[in-house]
């Protein structure tokens, strides 16, 4: 069965939970939030659950372990925490919770990242897996980023990485 084959029997309707990781931001400022919300509803996809947290390993475990609890949510996209900063911690907490993870995601990113910002691209640890059926997507909380990532890669592939895992 071919690449095109598969897509058609892509999930159509994926209820997304969109996760930013600040310790700055707020329903008010958080642009890359409401980017990949308003994203996802042009996909005609839904948005299960939004929240803002703290930069924190606690509050990322705590949520990663709700959000996996929930069946009306199919995917998570964690937003900020990604780089390399004694801060940044996202990646480093998500990762033991993915049954499988999707390399190939992280180095597509920093491939059409380095186009547009060079080889600092290289400092971004986007990552990506599957987690009890579910696709985890850990991606920069940039507004560049947040496009690229969504329009480039997930909104293109996250129904057929769940069709995968659910059948």
């Amino acid at each position: 069965m071919g690449v095109e084959e598969h897509k058609k029997h892509a999930i159509q309707n994926i209820s997304f939970a969109v996760v930013t990781v600040s310790d700055s931001r707020n329903e008010a400022t958080d642009e890359s939030g409401m980017l990949i919300k308003e994203m996802v509803r042009k996909r005609r996809h839904s948005i299960a659950e939004y929240r803002i947290i703290k930069n924190d390993r606690k509050q990322i475990e705590d949520t990663m372990k709700e959000l996996l609890d929930r069946n009306d949510v199919d995917a998570i996209i964690f937003c900020g925490g990604t780089g390399i900063s004694s801060k940044d911690m996202t990646v480093d907490t998500i990762k033991p919770f993915l049954e499988k993870e999707l390399p190939g995601f992280g180095e597509m990113f920093r491939m059409l990242s380095m186009q547009e910002i060079g080889t600092a691209a290289m400092l971004s640890r986007a990552t990506a897996g599957i987690a009890r059926k579910k696709a985890i997507f850990c991606i920069p909380g940039s507004k560049n980023a947040v496009k690229l990532a969504m329009e480039k890669i997930i909104l293109e592939e996250c129904g057929h990485i769940l069709w995968e895992v659910r059948k």
